[in-house]
C-alpha cells in the first residue's frame, strides 16, 4: 500500500512541475517576441537612410532628411534649436533630438570648416546671382558654359581636345536640385571619333580636365571638321537627360601657333531632321474605354548603311513616357542585313491617367551589334508637344479614339 501512495505523490509533484515549466516558457517567449526589434536592414529602411555606396562614401545627407525636417520643425518648441533647423541642409547644424543623426559618426566628426566648404560647393555665387537676377524664362534658356582647349601636335600628326569644365549647368534632378553631368564628343561629319568623359556626381559646375588625342588627322583637314559636344546628366533608373549641346565648326580656327583656349554657351539641343536617317511606319489606336494605347511597329525603309558590314541589323525600342518619366518599354525582334525592315509587331500600353495630354511615346531604331554597343540609327517622338507629323498623328488618335491610324514618319538624328 505504501508504494502506490509514494508513486502517486511523486507523479503529482512531477505534473505540477511540468505545468509550471511550460507556463514559464510561454511567458518568456511572449515577452521576448513583444520586445523583438525589426531586422537591421528594415530599421534603416524605416528611417529612410540612403544605402547607395557612393552617397555614403561622399558623406551626403540621408534620403529622408527633408521629411524629418518638416516633422521636427512642427514638433520642436520655439527656441535656439528651432532656429538652427533652417541652416541644417547647408552647414550641418542638426538637432540633437534626431536619432538618425546620432547614429552617424561621419556627421559628428565633421568640423565647421567642412560644413562651410560643403555650403560653398552646393551653391556657387554665380549660380545664386543668376537665380536672383533672371526670370523664369531666362533660367530655362540658361544652360551654362563649356570651357575647352584645342591643339594640334605636328610631330605626332594628332588633334588634341581638352575638355576642362562646365559652369552653371541646370539641375536635372528635381529632388536634389543637382545633376550628374558628363560630356559626349563627336567629330563631324564622319562621326568616326566618339569619346565621352567620366560622370561627376551631384554638381552643377563639373571640372573634367580630360584630354582626348585623335591620331591620323592631317592638319589640312582640320578646317573641314566640326566638333559636337553633347552635355548629359546620368540617370540610374531611366534614360540619361540631355542638358544641351555645343557645335564648333573648325573653319577659320588657326592652331599652328599653339594651344587655343575657348568657351561657348551651351544651347538647347537642336533635333535636326535628316532624310538620310530613313522612315518608320507606325500605327496607333487609343481605347478611351479601357484607357489603353495600341502601338504597331509596321515597317522601316531607307535606313542608312552601317560603316563596317555595309548593311544594318535594325530593331526598334518603344519607350512610353508620362510627364517626361519613362513608365514602360518594349522592343521588336532584330531584322538581319536590311535597310527596309518589316516588323509587324504589336504592343499594348496601359495609360496611367485619363487622356493623352501628359503621354508621349519614343521610337528608337538601333543597329544590333554583338561586338559593341548598339548604335542609334534614328529617333522618332510622338506626343501632344511633338512637331511635324508626330504631333499631327497624335492629334488624330485623340480626336478619333478606337480607330487604328497609320502614318510614315521621318527619323531624326540619334
Amino acid at each position: 500500500d505504501e508504494i502506490p501512495t509514494v508513486v502517486g505523490i511523486f507523479s503529482a509533484f512531477g505534473l505540477v512541475f511540468s505545468v509550471s515549466l511550460f507556463a514559464w516558457i510561454c511567458c518568456q517567449r511572449k515577452s521576448s517576441k513583444s520586445n523583438k526589434t525589426p531586422p537591421y536592414k528594415f530599421v534603416h529602411v524605416l528611417k529612410g537612410v540612403d544605402i547607395y555606396p557612393e552617397n555614403l562614401n561622399s558623406k551626403k545627407k540621408f534620403g529622408a532628411d527633408d521629411k524629418s525636417e518638416a516633422k521636427n520643425k512642427s514638433a520642436m518648441p520655439k527656441n535656439s534649436l528651432h532656429l538652427d533647423l533652417e541652416k541644417r541642409d547647408l552647414n550641418g547644424n542638426f538637432p540633437k533630438t534626431t536619432p538618425k543623426i546620432q547614429s552617424s559618426p561621419d556627421l559628428e566628426n565633421l568640423s565647421p570648416k567642412h560644413f562651410a566648404e560643403r555650403k560653398k560647393d552646393s551653391v556657387s555665387p554665380d549660380s545664386l546671382k543668376s537665380i536672383t537676377s533672371l526670370s523664369s524664362e531666362d533660367k530655362q534658356d540658361k544652360l551654362g558654359t563649356l570651357f575647352f582647349s584645342l591643339e594640334y601636335n605636328f610631330e605626332k600628326k594628332a588633334f588634341v581636345v581638352n575638355i576642362k569644365e562646365a559652369r552653371g549647368l541646370p539641375a536635372m534632378d528635381e529632388q536634389s536640385m543637382t545633376s550628374d553631368p558628363y560630356i559626349k564628343m563627336t567629330i563631324l561629319p564622319e562621326k568616326k571619333h566618339k569619346v565621352k568623359t567620366r560622370v561627376l556626381r551631384k554638381t552643377l559646375d563639373p571640372a573634367f580636365d580630360e584630354t582626348f588625342t585623335f591620331y591620323g588627322i592631317p592638319y589640312s583637314q582640320i578646317q573641314d571638321l566640326t566638333l559636337h559636344f553633347m552635355i548629359l546628366s546620368f540617370d540610374r533608373f531611366s534614360r540619361d537627360d540631355v542638358i544641351g549641346e555645343v557645335l564648333i565648326p573648325l573653319t577659320g580656327i588657326e592652331l599652328s601657333e599653339g594651344r587655343l583656349l575657348m568657351d561657348r554657351e551651351i544651347t538647347k539641343r537642336n533635333v535636326r531632321k535628316s532624310s538620310g536617317r530613313g522612315e518608320l511606319l507606325i500605327s496607333l489606336c487609343y481605347q478611351s474605354t479601357t484607357n489603353t494605347l495600341t502601338v504597331v511597329v509596321l515597317k522601316a525603309r531607307h535606313l542608312p548603311k552601317s560603316d563596317v558590314s555595309g548593311l544594318s541589323d535594325p530593331y526598334v525600342k518603344v519607350n512610353l513616357y508620362h510627364a517626361k518619366k519613362r513608365i514602360s518599354k518594349k522592343k521588336t525582334h532584330v531584322k538581319k542585313c536590311t535597310p527596309n525592315a518589316v516588323f509587324n509587331e504589336l504592343f499594348v500600353f496601359d495609360i496611367p491617367c485619363e487622356g493623352l495630354d501628359d503621354i508621349s511615346i519614343e521610337f528608337l531604331v538601333l543597329d544590333s551589334d554583338r561586338g559593341s554597343r548598339n548604335e542609334v540609327i534614328g529617333r522618332l517622338t510622338l506626343g501632344s508637344s511633338a512637331e511635324g507629323t508626330g504631333g499631327e498623328h497624335w492629334k488624330e488618335i485623340c480626336e478619333y479614339p478606337r480607330r487604328q491610324i497609320a502614318k510614315w514618319h521621318m527619323l531624326c538624328d540619334g
